[in-house]
């Protein structure tokens, strides 16, 4: 165990799976999360409650670490009204230190493309969360070139992987319990998919490297495949078929107008009836960190889940 210790503000699958990475290279590793519990961790991470919307807690908690992660996140329908002000409460808190801040993004941002998404594809979102996210991702990265931080970010499609999320919640568990999967828009569209191990590693990596500072960066991810692909997969890992439903943007609406999580879910149905393709192929090049070959990802999500 060094004397480096790395700060993490979120004890979701990506925040939880940085700590397991950055405690297998030997760093000391606290998470702050609202409760100050959080399970499925190794024994020697600190968990503590508190604020990250107060710049000074953040301040007091960045001063002595070599590194931040920025893996929080308001509920889904509050975004719009929280997400900037937590995000710049970090910048600021961060800022009066000097520890490295690696911030958890998406794809939101880029919106609609015909191409594979790289880092240089630039910012076109048409929906409230993507051009939210770009604005959050341009303020990161103008206090970088400002000089009062040093910064990074990552940025991930859907995840899959330990843990609970899209692909878990309505693929995997349900076909554990001999019911349908449920897909979204169209399933022969070809997405790309992060294992959530894999966004782990990259921001603990990038927790550890000055290379990386300065720009944003996408986490090594399989090739792109459908979600009937997926389910197939999943079947044969299983030994059984797994059957399935899809779930147009009509019906989200219809259920969005219960759950207010499913509403804002509506205008990212795009994301799921035409291809929606990253390419990661930067990161691994730089820093030769490759992607978990997705039936290997897939094999660890129905192992967790029957756990």
């Amino acid at each position: 165990m060094t004397s480096e210790l790395h700060v993490i503000f979120g004890s979701g699958p990506i925040g939880k799976a940085t700590a397991r990475c950055l405690v297998s290279a030997g760093k000391q590793v606290r998470i702050i999360n609202r409760s100050g519990k959080a399970s499925h961790l190794p024994a020697s991470v600190e968990v503590l409650a508190g604020d990250i919307y107060d710049q000074q807690f953040v301040a007091q908690h960045a001063r002595d670490a070599t590194s931040v992660y920025q893996c929080a996140q308001p509920a889904y329908y509050e975004w719009t009204s929280k997400f900037p002000a937590m995000q710049a409460a970090v910048i600021a808190g961060v800022a009066q230190s000097n520890a490295r801040l690696v911030v958890m993004e998406n794809l939101y941002g880029y919106g609609r493309s015909n191409q594979p998404m790289t880092e240089k594809t630039p910012f076109a979102a048409h929906t409230r969360k993507g051009k939210l996210r770009a604005q959050m991702s341009e303020h990161l990265f103008a206090a970088h070139q400002a000089g009062r931080i040093r910064a990074t970010s990552v940025r991930a499609s859907n995840f899959y992987g330990p843990e609970y999320q899209l692909m878990g919640d309505q693929v995997v568990k349900p076909a554990l319990q001999g019911k349908k999967a449920t897909l979204l828009g169209n399933a022969d569209m070809p997405h790309s998919f992060s294992y959530v191990n894999d966004i782990g590693a990259t921001l603990a990596l990038l927790g550890s490297d000055d290379r990386g500072l300065g720009r944003p960066w996408h986490a090594p991810s399989p090739a792109a495949l459908t979600q009937r692909e997926f389910v197939a997969i999943l079947a044969k890992i299983l030994g059984k078929p797994v059957g399935y439903r899809t779930i147009n943007t009509a019906m989200v609406w219809l259920l969005g107008r219960f759950v207010k999580e499913i509403a804002e879910t509506v205008e990212m149905m795009y994301e799921w009836q035409a291809p929606f393709v990253m390419d990661s192929s930067a990161f691994s090049q730089t820093f030769g960190l490759e992607s978990t070959p997705i039936e290997q990802g897939i094999r660890s999500m129905v192992d967790w889940f029957r756990n």
